[in-house]
């Protein structure tokens, strides 16, 4: 999933009522909102999304649901694997693509168990991908259950396959990107970087955009950034940005996602805090350091007249 223009990605979160239930009036209207914020893509049911504590019927729905709003305004890439056999997991991944997503999404630290060998997961992985014929496919080294970060040689192999299009990557490691990018050649291909503090360098060195969970704070910001980060006449701008958000990513990373949800809030959006995730508590302390992001936030989209 490339594109000749950087775009953003963002992880969706997913409403719910407060009894619990999912609010598709809600991600009706979060899906607008992404998609007036000027974002190239959309990654639906994903860890943001709470999809471990989604059943498969409503992992189903919600990305069909969201499939029907974009109504291919951009593309979407959604979560096939989950916990099971490869040839249940496969399974899944035929469902999901049914909704009319362009890829979908592997897990890496669920295609082998933490102790597993890498020869181990590239086995499954290339056995998934023989019982998901046609199904384009990325890769997401998603934290939970455990982090499988791919090397640029296995990454290599995977792309050569024809198969594989996307890639969130979480290493928090530049000089692994840079590798990665150095070795896959399919034009096809994109890499999402996760990790602020070396955005703009990722992006100058090749990656296709960015995918982290400050978009679900201040989307037009992440797209800013993508727009504009190799614009030398808005260096300073950009290290202003790029610092902002590393700054205050422990704030942004306290109880999330209700601190993003709550942000939304402050934002107009008609979201409830609600979550199925245990995440911690949404205490005065850390509602306070949400409103004083939201007060410094205000105070740089002045400066950069967005």
């Amino acid at each position: 999933m490339n594109n000749s223009k950087k775009g953003f990605i963002p992880v969706m979160l997913t409403p719910f009522n407060n009894d619990g239930s999912i609010d598709y009036k809600t991600l009706t209207a979060l899906t607008e909102l992404y998609l007036k914020s000027g974002v190239t893509g959309l990654f639906a049911n994903c860890l943001s999304s709470e999809m471990f504590e989604l059943s498969e019927a409503e992992r189903l729905q919600v990305t069909k649901h969201v499939v029907d709003v974009v109504a291919g305004q951009v593309p979407i890439v959604a979560t096939g694997t989950f916990e099971g056999t490869i040839q249940q997991q496969a399974d899944f991944t035929n469902k999901i693509y049914g909704t009319g997503i362009d890829a979908v999404i592997l897990i890496s630290g669920l295609l082998a168990k933490e102790n597993d060998s890498d020869e181990v997961f590239v086995n499954n992985v290339h056995q998934l991908l023989d019982l998901t014929p046609g199904v384009p496919t990325g890769f997401y080294e998603c934290p939970v259950p455990y982090k499988r970060v791919l090397s640029a040689s296995q990454l290599e192999d995977f792309v050569n396959t024809g198969r594989v299009i996307y890639h969130k990557d979480t290493s928090l490691d530049i000089n692994q990107i840079k590798a990665k990018l150095s070795v896959v050649k399919n034009p096809e291909f994109g890499l999402y970087d996760a990790y602020m503090v070396h955005a703009i360098e990722s992006l100058k060195a090749g990656s296709a955009g960015l995918s982290c969970i400050q978009g679900n704070f201040f989307p037009e910001l992440i797209v800013w950034i993508c727009d504009n980060y190799n614009d030398a006449s808005k260096a300073d701008e950009l290290a202003a940005v790029q610092q902002f958000l590393v700054t205050n990513m422990g704030v942004m990373h306290d109880v999330y996602p209700i601190v993003a949800k709550y942000t939304l809030q402050q934002r107009g959006l008609s979201i409830s805090n609600f979550t199925r995730r245990e995440v911690g508590d949404f205490t005065p302390v850390v509602k306070n350091a949400v409103d004083q992001l939201q007060k410094e936030y205000d105070i740089l989209q002045n400066e950069l007249s967005f």
